[in-house]
């Protein structure tokens, strides 16, 4: 079984969450059945960008990134507090840790500023929110950033803002299956197969 931890923090934007929770449960219930999500957040109860609750499976102290195979991270709003949560030096740690085990790390939108914050994107290809402060920022990182929807760099995945984010989920289930497996799980969830 392949486990995927859906990092989140306060703030963080549902949409872009949600896609990798479903795709990665259509794959466990209709696919090839061997992909399982689980939240991890700071704290037990995390709010998203518009002030829904979610009680998350584990807080980060709880976490050994060896049981895990990929991590997923998606965007926020600022005026929710994402990146208080979003920078802190425990969610970066757990950033860093996924990056030295070389494991595969998927982000939508603002999703990539901690990656970059963590140094992991440093000196790498990337891309986020199309918007000129959040782009200065990732080049801040030391970011070659580039102005395309999605760009993977060395087992690294960001996007440019919601729309990309069940293209990047699907990346990510590719990386963890086999293109075969996607495209059926794609049939199935009614999009468009690529």
């Amino acid at each position: 079984m392949k486990k995927i931890l859906l990092l989140l923090a306060d703030g963080f934007e549902v949409f872009e969450a949600s896609v990798f929770i479903d795709v990665m449960g259509w794959n466990l219930v209709e696919g090839d059945g061997t992909t399982k999500l689980y939240t991890c957040g700071l704290k037990k109860e995390i709010k998203s960008s518009f002030n829904q609750r979610l009680i998350v499976d584990y807080v980060i102290d709880e976490i050994d990134i060896n049981s895990f195979d990929a991590l997923a991270i998606p965007g926020g709003f600022e005026e929710y507090g994402f990146y208080n949560d979003a920078y802190d030096g425990k969610y970066l740690d757990m950033i860093r840790g996924f990056r030295e085990n070389n494991k595969f790390i998927a982000t939508v939108c603002v999703g990539a500023l901690p990656l970059g914050k963590s140094g992991a994107l440093k000196n790498k290809k990337g891309t986020t929110y199309n918007n000129p402060k959040r782009r200065e920022a990732l080049r801040a990182f030391g970011v070659n950033v580039l102005n395309q929807p999605i760009v993977i760099d060395d087992n690294m995945v960001t996007s440019w803002n919601p729309s990309t984010a069940v293209d990047v989920a699907f990346l990510l289930l590719e990386h963890l299956t086999t293109k075969e497996n996607v495209g059926e799980v794609r049939k199935l969830m009614g999009f468009e197969n690529k």
